[in-house]
């Protein structure tokens, strides 16, 4: 293969060990700290090294992962993409860095730039007003739905269903049960689509409102979308869009025309601002008209001297995070989108569902349910789809999410984004093609390639062991090397 996961390791014997040959042991005096015992040292043994040394050793250690600047990062759902820099320079300029508690007349260029953001995503989405507050997308996710309870709760209409498909991120059911809601999961169809009769039989004046994500996790276009916004706004309901794929409509179609009436969006997705690990992120949250009085506080807007303000809407569900949101994260995106433009966005989308169905056709597994937007799910068929994402890992790639959602049979969920080349494509579709000729015994043997073989991955996220050390020092077994 033309790529492989980088790693380093010491030639000779073929370990890796970080070469920090240099390290000393310092004593660190805790007498003056009122600390529980339990969480304290007497000493602690810290390595003494030069700049290079500490510099090689961090690119060593950054060599033995893999990101999406080593290669193609195919996570479905996730959208996992590559960043542009100039996105990253220019949230670091000093003018961008603004203290939250300064007074408005000191920084009415960033409130200019936060009111023309809201501006943009409202038009993107087909939404009358936009909050920059949530901090991630399952933080807009909960405040769209708080939202939604205030609207009925202030018209005297509390209501107690929230129905999602059983195809939905998980983050829907979570974000409902979160705000007090039982949640009502509908089956999906023979389509991959929500089915509109069980939709229409499980309605009722209970229902705040229906979650759903357009194209659908399986990347299919929900058919009978407007037949379900009708079934939902019949009952006074509210029709929420799960702004996830978002990617997959810009420039070509708004969930506001499609009468959706709150919306959050992934800007660390859609737009140019990294993802993954927990944050930071931002999931602004767009409503129609009859909801912008519902907005957390403070909002921007413009005065009619032309200046821009904060103010507090007459029914705001209050703060939803500190001070206006995660403001790099949206400094960031609001440079992406004023860099495409209109026919940049379009294009961004466009070259989405191309390279989407370009990959699909090109690799031996079977898709069960299209045509698809930008994401496709293929299935492993008769073998375990994590021994398939394992194998890919031998093949130089990033594996796609397996095992969900769970309509699909072993599932291995795609999406390659725009950003990836035909050539990419080609190389991600020889690394698919080689794990479906793999014997079920090549499977199970896989990864061979990596720096670390199969992991614990349940103890080594619920029990993470942060050191510097060499992992035989410190006495971790490693069952996958057994």
């Amino acid at each position: 293969m033309k790529f492989e996961q980088a790693r380093w390791v010491r030639e000779e014997d073929n370990v890796y060990e970080p070469h920090l040959a240099e390290k000393d042991r310092s004593t660190v005096s805790t007498d003056d700290v009122s600390l529980p015992d339990e969480i304290t040292r007497d000493e602690i043994e810290l390595p003494e090294l030069s700049e290079p040394e500490l510099a090689r050793h961090y690119t060593r250690l950054s060599e033995m992962t893999y990101g999406v600047e080593n290669g193609p990062y195919p996570l479905g759902s996730c959208t996992m993409k590559y960043n542009p820099k100039f996105t990253e320079d220019l949230a670091a300029h000093p003018a961008g860095a603004v203290h939250p508690d300064r007074q408005e007349d000191t920084i009415q260029g960033n409130l200019e730039i936060m009111h023309t953001l809201q501006d943009y995503l409202a038009r993107i989405g087909g939404m009358d007003a936009v909050t920059l507050q949530p901090p991630s997308g399952a933080a807009g996710e909960f405040t769209g739905i708080m939202i939604a309870k205030e609207y009925h709760r202030s018209n005297g209409d509390e209501r107690s269903e929230v129905i999602v498909p059983d195809t939905a991120h998980g983050t829907n059911p979570a974000t409902a049960t979160m705000a007090g809601y039982d949640v009502v999961v509908i089956e999906s169809n023979d389509e991959g689509c929500m089915d509109l009769e069980a939709v229409r039989n499980a309605v009722s004046e209970e229902t705040a409102a229906l979650m759903l994500t357009n194209p659908n996790t399986v990347g299919v276009f929900e058919d009978d979308i407007q037949e379900i916004a009708d079934a939902i706004h019949d009952v006074g309901g509210l029709l929420y869009y799960d702004g996830a794929n978002l990617n997959a409509l810009m420039g070509r179609a708004r969930p506001g025309d499609m009468d959706f009436d709150i919306m959050h969006y992934n800007v660390h997705k859609t737009f140019a601002a990294p993802h993954g690990g927990g944050g930071p992120g931002a999931g602004p949250v767009g409503v129609k008209e009859e909801l912008a009085d519902y907005l957390p506080k403070p909002h921007v807007r413009e005065t009619e001297d032309g200046d821009y303000e904060f103010y507090e809407p007459d029914n705001t569900i209050g703060k939803v995070h500190g001070f206006h949101g995660n403001w790099p994260v949206l400094l960031k995106s609001f440079a992406y989108i004023l860099r495409l433009g209109d026919e940049g966005l379009l294009d961004t989308g466009e070259r989405a569902i191309l390279n989407a169905n370009y990959l699909a056709s090109q690799i031996d597994f079977a898709i069960p349910y299209g045509p698809f937007f930008h994401e496709f799910v293929a299935s492993a068929g008769e073998h375990h789809a994590t021994d398939v994402a394992k194998r890919l890992l031998d093949a130089g790639v990033h594996p796609p999410t397996t095992a969900w959602p769970e309509i699909v049979d072993q599932a291995l969920m795609t999406e390659p984004t725009e950003i990836e080349s035909k050539d990419t494509l080609d190389q991600l579709a020889q690394a698919f093609n080689i794990a479906a000729e793999a014997t079920e015994e090549e499977l199970k043997a896989s990864p061979q390639n990596t720096a670390a073989r199969r992991i614990d991955q349940s103890s080594a996220d619920r029990n993470p062991r942060l050191t510097w050390d060499a992992i035989e020092d410190i006495g971790v077994e490693t069952p996958a090397d057994d």
